[in-house]
């Protein structure tokens, strides 16, 4: 089964095939550095990582571009726009770009937190205003924008003349009036539907560049126009991002390029649905944000507990990337223990040995139900990368590993091949494809503070020093660390 992938642009599943045979061109809306991430945020970048990695796992020569909005002169949801990031700066008290540099800083945390893969290149949009210029310039020429009082606008209705304006958003030019997020100086519009390629700066808007209409700054949609080109050509294979972009960003990301570069610029464009909290989309707007080192800590009302980066990756990837997904403590606490059971099965895979299995004849049920799970893996990852499909084959994998070890399943009822098969699966989609890590792994200071105290209470047990022995046991338990004895003599430990 081919890759297909579900195309915004035609409202159906395709068979995924790129332009330049064995070569993938991604571009993905990054973050806007005007203030911490929230878990709203970490669903696209997560969900783009796993695009990012199976294309890879297919043996594709992927340029993943992700980009940074560190010009933020828009507002959500529809309000009036003003510069973010000048405005956040000034309430800090810090110039607008190092406060772009300590957000980006923390949102690269993030991104390592998440075990997210870094993109091939990261444009910033500060450090491409001369293609966005020159891009705007090209617009002009062909006749679809217009200056305004030392600003540019793009003609919407005469672009919808000729083109399909709102094929991929499914919407029409009123729609815009509505909700696009709209700049100061609509009287300069010749059409209220117009938006902003280059806005006239007005005296005390600290950042400003010059241009052939003045000193201003760029529009919002303007930006990933030109970095997308710049970096993967007038027409790429994907283009990424969350459903809120859909319109009127992407819409007008696709009326320009195809305006300077005379075509459609991503062949294939994949959107991610929203988090919602009780059924509302987490937003800034909405009061009800979730920051991610709030969650990391616990620091929040609506969390019971802090939660950790994997357990979070494993919560977003639980769902198919084009569902809704709502939050919840409740929600995380599961998926925390859905991890920790999934993890705990691969570690017991891990230590089984291969010699043990030995195929019988008459117990090929079982042998056939394994292998018709690992098959399904490849299908449901190629049916537009549904990843709770395959962690639910995992699932299902899991209690026939704890039943051999147990013993309540007989070596002989799996072969040496498909158990082998078994352990190369567990690590090349949960680790490679999927991105998840055994949660120790992210603190390997504990880790190894962990391994010397075990060593330690097995040195004394070997001496019958029990005192030192429970010490340890006991100590550790105070902590919020269970030591479990195993029936092989190992001693694993988890935090409870």
């Amino acid at each position: 089964m081919s890759l297909k992938v579900y195309n915004s642009l035609t409202r159906k599943k395709e068979e995924f095939k790129p332009i330049t045979k064995g070569h993938v061109g991604m571009y993905v809306c990054g973050p806007t550095v005007s203030g911490e991430s929230h878990l709203g945020h970490a669903r696209p970048y997560i969900t783009f990582d796993i695009v990012n990695r199976y294309l890879m796992h297919l043996g594709y020569k992927v340029r993943y571009v992700r980009n940074i909005t560190d010009a933020g002169h828009f507002e959500e949801e529809g309000r009036e726009a003003e510069d973010k990031i000048s405005k956040k700066a000034q309430l800090e008290k810090i110039e607008p770009m190092e406060l772009v540099q300590k957000y980006t800083n923390l949102f690269h945390w993030a991104m390592k937190e998440f075990n997210t893969l870094d993109p091939n290149i990261e444009p910033t949009a500060t450090g491409h205003i001369v293609e966005q210029i020159n891009m705007i310039e090209k617009i002009i020429e062909e006749g679809y924008a217009y200056v305004s009082n030392g600003s540019v606008y793009f003609d919407v209705k005469k672009y919808a003349a000729t083109h399909d304006y709102g094929k991929l958003s499914g919407r029409v030019i009123e729609d815009l009036l509505e909700t696009t997020r709209n700049l100061d100086g609509q009287e300069e519009k010749r059409d209220k539907a117009d938006f902003a390629l280059w806005k006239a700066a007005p005296p005390k808007h600290i950042m400003r560049w010059k241009s052939p209409w003045g000193d201003g700054f760029p529009g919002w949609h303007i930006e990933c126009s030109a970095m997308a080109t710049k970096y993967l050509g007038a027409e790429f294979d994907i283009h990424g991002g969350g459903m809120d972009l859909l319109f009127p960003h992407h819409e007008s990301e696709i009326a320009q390029s195809t305006i300077c570069n005379h075509q459609t610029p991503a062949k294939y464009w994949l959107h991610n649905n929203m988090i919602t909290i009780a059924g509302k989309k987490m937003g800034k707007s909405y009061n009800n944000v979730i920051k991610l080192t709030e969650l990391f800590s616990g620091n929040h009302p609506l969390l019971t507990q802090a939660f950790s980066p994997m357990t979070v990756r494993f919560f977003i990837l639980q769902t198919h990337y084009r569902s809704t997904l709502d939050f919840s403590s409740e929600a995380l606490v599961a998926a925390e223990k859905g991890l920790k059971r999934l993890w705990e099965g691969y570690e017991v895979l891990n230590k089984l040995q291969a010699a043990s299995f030995k195929l019988q004849a008459e117990n090929a049920e079982l042998e056939a139900t394994l292998l018709k799970l690992m098959a399904e893996l490849d299908d449901f990852m190629n049916d537009d990368f549904n990843t709770a499909k395959v962690l639910a084959n995992f699932f299902e994998m899991v209690p026939i590993i704890n039943g051999i070890k147990d013993g309540h399943i007989s070596a002989d009822a799996i072969s040496s091949g498909t158990f082998q098969l078994m352990k190369t699966s567990f690590k090349v989609w949960l680790e490679d494809i999927l991105g998840l890590k055994n949660s120790k792994e992210t603190n390997p200071a504990l880790n190894n503070v962990m391994e010397l105290l075990i060593e330690i209470r097995k040195e004394a047990r070997a001496n019958k020093d029990f005192a030192t022995s429970d010490k340890i046991r006991n100590q550790l338990t105070e902590a919020g660390i269970l030591l479990k004895d195993e029936k092989d003599g190992n001693i694993s430990w988890e935090i409870q």
